[in-house]
């Protein structure tokens, strides 16, 4: 019996991170992209157009490649920034449900990779008029490959955050699954399958959402600079899934 134990803990230590996450139980997948495809599927989504930090995002930079929708991040001019990020915003608004994606960063620091939920007004930008909730599922600046925060914002009337939580992982330079559970009670952040923050919603506005994956040059994270010497740099997500409780 050990020795069958064994060779089974042996086994999963070989497989890569979040091999085994999996939505919760009672869920049903509704809508996903799993970018098997040669070009991003503009029935799903919209890139990110904005100039917003250090850089400015630009849908050249979103490409897909060996069944991966890739970010691009460079140095290069564009809309008076000295750097171009990239992201996509799903067409399709989401509510009540179980928000999937898995992903890692190929980047020196000064760039701020996401997978988060908010409202979208059709503009390529973030705009808080469009939204009451933003679900932040994760939010790394690349100075620290080694960690990342969740938050859940209100933007209704006046602006305010709820249950940051700063979260350790070995490295996002390899890959990791992520998920948001978000029920008209409370927004549940895994990492990997295993539950990392519960955010009560008591009293807070619902609101549909988008999903956007993005990434954008940032002084987020207490950085002082882009680490040129990296760039061309990648932020590579291999899926992204809703799951809806079923009937």
């Amino acid at each position: 019996m050990k020795s069958s134990a064994f060779v089974f803990l042996s086994i999963l230590s070989l497989l890569p991170a979040g091999a085994w996450a999996a939505p919760p139980e009672g869920y049903q997948l509704k809508w996903a992209d799993e970018f098997e495809g040669s070009k991003v599927d503009l029935s799903k989504w919209v890139y990110r157009t904005d100039s917003k930090h250090w850089s400015t995002q630009r849908p050249e930079n979103v490409i897909q490649e060996k069944g991966r929708l890739v970010l691009l991040l460079k140095k290069e001019e564009a809309g008076g920034m000295h750097y171009t990020g990239a992201g996509v915003i799903s067409k399709p608004n989401f509510r009540f449900g179980y928000y999937e994606s898995k992903f890692r960063v190929l980047a020196g620091k000064g760039w701020h990779s996401s997978f988060w939920m908010m409202g979208h007004d059709g503009s390529g930008s973030t705009a808080t008029t469009a939204t009451a909730l933003e679900l932040d599922v994760i939010e790394n600046d690349s100075i620290d490959l080694t960690s990342y925060g969740t938050t859940t914002h209100k933007w209704q009337g006046q602006h305010t955050s709820h249950g940051h939580k700063k979260v350790a992982l070995s490295t996002l330079a390899d890959f990791h699954v992520f998920g948001c559970e978000y029920s008209e009670t409370s927004v549940k952040y895994f990492l990997d399958g295993t539950l990392v923050q519960t955010v009560d919603l008591a009293g807070l506005p619902h609101s549909d959402l988008s999903i956007w994956l993005t990434s954008i040059a940032s002084q987020l994270g207490k950085t002082d600079a882009v680490d040129d010497s990296k760039l061309p740099g990648r932020v590579e997500y291999e899926y992204v899934r809703f799951y809806e409780k079923g009937k």
